[in-house]
């Protein structure tokens, strides 16, 4: 058999040919893209027999994802997973080089003939590798021409396994493609008789801090919350501030002390989460006018490790509780001091703390159920394209605007997405399989390979499993107004699909940057033979492993 994407050159041209697909999320070419993945594939003699392995299968709202499998024998069982995504981030910041994004031999030649112009690691790189640029070189339709080779050597027989290729849309936004995907793979391993043994990834390896040059191996995915805080105040006119109290005054001090701090970071072995960092923070006052700004909204980005939602709410809510009681001090201290300066008798305020979930059954006992729903259905009905923050944020301000004789309050929610923290460092499969990756990645090839525990990048390995029962995520789900809503993950299917992860993918740098990269020495010739004795390792190894049949 003479293949098509086995050399340097080829698989080269292959992500080439992929990344010229302008894939953005939410864009058409997003759409489109799973068709050419199709009519490539479908080029393989394998899949020319087996057109039942090969197909796009509708997320629900437009988009597509790719599975295609290889299973050379009936009896064979044993399958390991392909995951990539195939959607990009926009390409905004690539200024004046903005049309040749997705066209990375076009661009690697411009930035080699203005090197000068070049920040200076992009020009040691341009000196010292073979570094290919471009929209999505790296992240991830690399892993995804890799994936499509493998699946061609899978077709000629060179695995004692079932190879699964699955390629999915959405990654870098909600993840709707993986989440759609688990269900069918539930499907498809009673349909085709298969025992999933690895879900497999190959995101690209993402450094731990600026300047890293390390290369790494990884059996697991950070997970993230999105916590978000609506800050309702009382409203007054501007001339009597002390009359009121400002949301956005509210905000900022939750904000400050959220913001970086290091009680919220997990550890776990070596690795630690990075700190909470604030997504949105504004004022919910429509237009201008001069009444204060009295409902105000702070959202964080969180990550988390082994945490329960439990352990997240309590620690959210009494972060809540220290700021009500600074913002109370910092009132009642200003007040004070304005009241040496004028004819003014200050007036004590309290700040409430409620979660949603909290809020909303209040809001039941007191207005009834039928007429609150009804609030929440027209903030879903006048939606529209709106973000998911946006409606999720509307939908608790209607509550708190209902519930106003309640204010001034803090009130606890959490905004989509949500990523499931997984990882397989206590399988016995896979930490055999990493032991022997870092020692093979040395002897053949002078790769030292690092084990971490979590990708730090957020990846789709998050919907392989969970590591705690879907019933400890109470405290997020009642907690999250779209959850149901227009928002929800697979939680059942995915307390079913319990399979163990890794990720071994290529060297790239700047990912979501306009110098994104691809070490196309590393991830063309080192890279596939190490994936080959990657997956051949899990195939043989029969060390015990949990799977789905």
């Amino acid at each position: 058999m003479a293949y098509k994407w086995s050399t340097k050159e080829q698989m080269t041209d292959l992500l080439c040919n992929l990344v010229s697909i302008p894939s953005i999320t939410g864009s058409e070419a997003e759409i489109a893209f799973p068709r050419y993945v199709v009519e490539q594939l479908q080029s393989l003699p394998y899949f020319q027999q087996h057109p039942e392995h090969l197909h796009a299968h509708p997320t629900g709202d437009g988009r597509y994802f790719v599975t295609a499998l290889v299973k050379n024998k009936p009896e064979t069982k044993d399958t390991i997973v392909l995951v990539s995504h195939f959607d990009v981030v926009d390409v905004e910041d690539y200024g004046n080089w903005k049309e040749f994004a997705f066209a990375p031999k076009k661009l690697s030649e411009m930035f080699r003939a203005n090197k000068a112009d070049m920040p200076a690691d992009v020009q040691e790189d341009l000196e010292t590798g073979d570094w290919l640029f471009g929209r999505g070189t790296m992240d991830m339709k690399c892993g995804l021409a890799l994936h499509m080779s493998l699946i061609e050597e899978a077709c000629d027989g060179g695995f004692d396994g079932n190879l699964l290729l699955l390629t999915v849309p959405d990654e870098e936004v909600n993840s709707v493609g993986m989440k759609a995907a688990v269900p069918l793979l539930l499907e498809w391993a009673e349909k085709f008789d298969l025992n999933y043994k690895t879900v497999l990834n190959s995101e690209p390896m993402f450094t731990r801090y600026p300047g890293d040059r390390n290369a790494y191996i990884y059996n697991g995915s950070i997970g993230k919350v999105m916590p978000g805080f609506l800050c309702y105040g009382k409203e007054t006119h501007v001339g009597e501030p002390l009359a009121g109290l400002n949301g956005n005054f509210m905000s900022s001090h939750i904000t400050t002390m959220m913001e970086l701090n290091t009680a919220f970071c997990e550890r776990v072995e070596n690795e630690v989460t990075p700190p909470p960092t604030n997504q949105i923070l504004k004022s919910l006052k429509k237009d201008y006018s001069v009444q204060i700004p009295h409902r105000s909204v702070t959202l964080f980005n969180l990550f988390l490790y082994e945490w329960t939602m439990e352990e997240i709410v309590t620690g959210m809510r009494r972060l809540a509780t220290m700021a009500a009681e600074q913002i109370k001090e910092s009132y009642a201290a200003n007040a004070e001091r304005y009241a040496q300066l004028d004819s003014f008798t200050p007036t004590d305020i309290n700040v409430n703390v409620f979660t949603y979930d909290e809020l909303l059954k209040y809001a039941y006992e007191t207005y009834g159920e039928e007429h609150v729903d009804r609030i929440r259905q027209d903030v879903l009905n006048n939606a529209g394209k709106q973000d998911e923050r946006d409606v999720s944020i509307n939908l608790v301000d209607e509550l708190a605007i209902l519930c106003k004789e309640l204010s001034p309050m803090i009130v606890l929610f959490f905004a989509p997405p949500y990523y499931p923290a997984v990882c397989s460092r206590r399988n016995p499969l896979i930490s055999s399989v990493v032991s022997d990756m870092i020692a093979y990645a040395n002897e053949q090839h002078g790769v030292e390979l690092k084990k971490q525990n979590y990708f730090g990048g957020i990846s789709d390995l998050s919907y392989v499993g969970l590591q705690h029962p879907a019933s400890t995520l109470t405290p997020l789900t009642t907690n999250m107004p779209l959850w149901n809503r227009g928002y929800s993950v697979p939680l059942e299917a995915l307390e079913r699909f319990d399979v163990p992860v890794l990720n071994l993918g290529p060297v790239g740098r700047d990912a979501h940057k306009w110098t994104e990269r691809l070490d196309t020495d590393f991830a063309f010739v080192k890279l596939p033979d190490m994936l080959r004795v990657c997956i051949r390792k899990l195939f043989t190894e029969q060390a015990s492993v949990s799977s789905i049949i």
